[in-house]
């Protein structure tokens, strides 16, 4: 039976960090005062990347322009450290 995305819990991810090694990607993922990490290969992170930068450019295409802009080294104003 396949599942019913409608019926999944739904939650804002108010910051998400990435980390790597050789062997794989760790994906973190923070809600509120809960978090959850993911591993990766390197591959999947790769395919990933590739079905997001997809679904923003159909978003795009219905919605119009995303103003956003990355900036490394940039902190969240939500730090992992405030809410431990």
């Amino acid at each position: 039976m396949p599942m019913d995305i409608n019926k999944v819990p739904k939650q804002f991810c108010e910051n998400i960090s990435a980390a790597f090694s050789q062997e794989f990607f760790v994906l973190g993922m923070i809600t509120g005062e809960s978090g959850i990490a993911y591993a990766l290969t390197p591959q999947h992170m790769k395919r990933l990347s590739q079905y997001l930068v997809h679904q923003i450019g159909e978003y795009e295409k219905q919605f119009g322009e995303i103003k956003a802009e990355w900036k490394p080294g940039i902190q969240s104003p939500i730090q992992t450290k405030d809410i431990m």
